[in-house]
This record gives structure tokens, C-alpha cells and sequence, in this order.
């Protein structure tokens, strides 16, 4: 299995694991977890620095780092260096968790739509990945993924939980959709029906840990090594084996996230 996004280096106060990262990292690995993506996108340079030790620290951990659009606001000349330097590393695999936030508006509207379109270009540069995060603004992103060409470079809704209509957007326009633990939950809403329309080979699967731990750990601080439900319910909805949506949104998070993520997965340094 493969979370392709979790907090599990993550230094805001509250986000500790027991036993640490190491700790964690063990518990996904007993799991049957084989690589997780470790997301360092805060409103300062600590979190993209954590993610990254992280990645050099453990062989099963690859890295996503930026800006979250909560801390958009945050960004000077100095911090945006960082991000620029930060995502060029080898052991960085996307740029992100990039995007719209309009349900907490934790930063001006205006200032995270230019901190998006700034990572969108950064991505392009790279020849990276995008990871997105929308929430209450739908339109207004993929009207700003099409005007930047995003395209071109390709990436993820993380933690879907918009509407069906977009989802099947934004696989129009190339992108895959990440299944959060959510989608376990009672009232998962359009999430089951955009599983149940969605293509299996352009679903990804996540924890986004230590947030929305799937059913039966709803209420507990999420893990890696919950994501196998998130997998349960993907097979259950589709009524396939659970290790064919394994192997298939394995298949997707190396052709996505390309042959860095190859090599971590073979052993290689």
C-alpha cells in the first residue's frame, strides 16, 4: 500500500505520533504500508525542512512540499525562495498541498490565489506535480489550473471531498483523485458516488494523517497505516479485491508521482 499523503514529520504543536516518526512509520510498515508521502507545507520553513529529513531519513518516505493556502499569507521573497529551492530536491516529488481554502479563509482570497498560480508556474519549471487543496472553491480552481497549464505537468486533488461534477472535471483535465478516509464514513456524500463513477486507475488513496481517521478509528488521531480501510471501502463500492485497488492505485501513485518514487519503492538511494 502507498498513503500518498500524510503529515508524519509535521512540527505544529498537536501533531505528535506515539513513538515519534519513527514510531509511525513502523506501525505502517507492519500494516503492509510500503511508502508514504510525507507533506510539509506550512506557513514557514520548518515544516518543508521536516518533510524533507524525513524523506533522506527513512527509505519508505518520499516528500511533497509548499505552501498551504491557509498560510498564504505568510509568503515573502525569502520564504518563496525556500519553497523554490525546497521543491527542486530530489527527494521532493510534487509541489504542494497548493490550492483554495474558502471555507476557513485563513488567508486573504485574493493572496492565495496568487501564492497558487505562483506554485503552478513553480511546478511547470520543475516538471513536477501538482498536489491541490480545495475547499468552497471549485470553480475558481480549475478555472486557474486551465489559465496557468497545469496541465502540462499534471497532479492531485488530495483528500477529495468536493462534489461529483468536479471530480469528473478535474479528471477531464487530467488530474487524479486522492481517497480520503472519509469516504468510509456514514455520510459520505457525493465522495461514494465519485468513487463509484470514477475510473480505478485514476484514484489515489490517503490518510491525510493525523486528520479524518477512516471507520472503525473515526475520532482517533489518523495513521498510515489506516489507509488499508480507506482501500476496503474503495473494493466494497467498486466490488472488486481489495488487492486489485492496492495494486492499480500503487500503479497510479508511481505514474503520477514518477521514477524517484520508483526507486524508493525498489530500495534504491
Amino acid at each position: 500500500m502507498i498513503d500518498t499523503h500524510a503529515h508524519v514529520a509535521a512540527t505544529w504543536e498537536g501533531a505528535e505520533y506515539a513513538g515519534g516518526t519513527a514510531g509511525v512509520l513502523e506501525r505502517a510498515a507492519l500494516a503492509g504500508v510500503e511508502h508514504v508521502i510525507c507533506v510539509g507545507a506550512g506557513g514557514d520553513a520548518a515544516e518543508m525542512a521536516a518533510a524533507v529529513a524525513c524523506a533522506r531519513a527513512f527509505a519508505g518516505v518520499s516528500a511533497i512540499t509548499g505552501i498551504h493556502p491557509h498560510d498564504a499569507k505568510n509568503v515573502d521573497d525569502a520564504l518563496w525562495q525556500t519553497v523554490v529551492a525546497t521543491c527542486a530536491l530530489p527527494e521532493v516529488v510534487a509541489v504542494g498541498e497548493t490550492g483554495l481554502d474558502f471555507h476557513y479563509d485563513s488567508s486573504p482570497r485574493d493572496v492565495q490565489e496568487a501564492i497558487f498560480r505562483r506554485h503552478i508556474q513553480l511546478a511547470r519549471q520543475l516538471r513536477k506535480p501538482l498536489c491541490i487543496h480545495t475547499r468552497e472553491a471549485e470553480e475558481l480552481t480549475l478555472r486557474i489550473l486551465r489559465e496557468e497549464g497545469a496541465h502540462d505537468v499534471g497532479g492531485v486533488i488530495h483528500c477529495f471531498s468536493g462534489t461529483c461534477a468536479f471530480g469528473m472535471q478535474m479528471l477531464e483535465f487530467g488530474f487524479y483523485l486522492s481517497i480520503p478516509g472519509i469516504v468510509t464514513f456514514k455520510k459520505a456524500g457525493e465522495i461514494v458516488e465519485t468513487v463509484q463513477q470514477a475510473p480505478l486507475h485514476r484514484l489515489l488513496v490517503e490518510t491525510d494523517s493525523p486528520f479524518l481517521a477512516p471507520m472503525p478509528y473515526r475520532g482517533k488521531r489518523n495513521e498510515p497505516a489506516y489507509v488499508v480501510e480507506t482501500l476496503k471501502k474503495i473494493a466494497e463500492i467498486k466490488g472488486l479485491p481489495v488487492a486489485e485497488v492496492e495494486r492499480v492505485t500503487n500503479a497510479n501513485a508511481v505514474r503520477l508521482f514518477g521514477p524517484r518514487l520508483l526507486a524508493k519503492l525498489a530500495g534504491m538511494p
